[in-house]
């Protein structure tokens, strides 16, 4: 059963999981909006590609997505249990699902997804860049060569590649929503690589947005605050688990559902004007 917001308050019990972390070994079960969120259809007909769709934040969308009205195709890496689950939850709001496993750091994979969702759908109508890899350094030293590059390649390279090969399948209207982090304005010294790239993701969406406004397709990204997922207790000391989101305004990390709706808003056409945005999903601290 998943956790309230009260359940996550810290202290967190102190836990780690192998990379990339599932659901199943959590404590407390994260709540992705499985028995809360509630559709009006205000994406209805719509089709999305979603990266991390498995958990997280990622799981939180494709809930949302699917019970507003959207088939969604979930892209994960090889949490074939949690994916697996995401998908049904999609299939349970009456919304068409499909799966692909891999890893985004490739391009040709981040282009076979593209492929998949426009064989499964005939059209992308949103797409989420939302799969994220990070991990915990105390100095510089401790940074290899390997471990900068796979940062990158798989939180911002894989960006490119995937809206490349989007948007000739996307049509006015269209939205591609990336997911930054607070890190972005505010970056954490022991997530350096991490925070880096989120930086150069709003740097993007900037960018994009001015690229693609002739087109008719918006691009905003949401910048979260600290969120209880499995990438926490898998790439965190578990000290820092314990006290995770503690010196947050609010006091607390997020539990994903709470993220959904920001997503759910920059997706629809009522959203026709907000391109190149940052939406600070931060419990109260602020992005200036």
């Amino acid at each position: 059963m998943a956790a309230s917001v009260d359940d996550i308050r810290p202290p967190l019990p102190e836990q780690q999981q192998a990379v990339p972390g599932t659901l199943a070994e959590m404590r407390p079960r994260p709540d992705h909006g499985e028995d809360s969120y509630r559709g009006s259809g205000r994406l209805r007909g719509k089709k999305a590609v979603i990266t991390g769709g498995d958990s997280g934040i990622g799981r939180a969308v494709a809930i949302a997505f699917a019970r507003e009205g959207a088939d969604v195709l979930i892209s994960y890496l090889c949490e074939e249990e949690d994916a697996r689950d995401t998908a049904a939850l999609v299939e349970a709001a009456g919304q068409k699902a499909v799966t692909v496993a891999g890893d985004i750091s490739d391009a040709r994979h981040c282009r076979d997804i593209i492929r998949k969702a426009v064989d499964a759908f005939g059209r992308i109508d949103i797409l989420v860049n939302n799969a994220a890899y990070q991990m915990t350094f105390k100095s510089l030293d401790e940074i290899s060569d390997g471990e900068w590059e796979k940062t990158f390649a798989v939180n911002i390279h894989a960006m490119f590649y995937l809206t490349k090969a989007a948007v000739p399948h996307m049509k006015k209207g269209a939205a591609i929503i990336n997911t930054t982090s607070v890190n972005a304005d505010m970056p954490n010294e022991t997530l350096l690589p991490y925070a880096t790239t989120k930086g150069a993701i709003q740097n993007f969406t900037g960018g994009l947005a001015q690229l693609l406004a002739a087109k008719g397709i918006r691009v905003n990204c949401v910048a979260p605050g600290p969120v209880w997922t499995p990438l926490i207790p898998s790439t965190m000391p578990s000290d820092h688990v314990r006290d995770f989101g503690k010196n947050y305004p609010i006091g607390r990390p997020a539990q994903p559902r709470e993220l959904a709706p920001a997503y759910v808003m920059l997706a629809t056409d009522e959203a026709s004007y907000v391109s190149g945005a940052t939406i600070a999903v931060t419990g109260g601290k602020p992005i200036l």
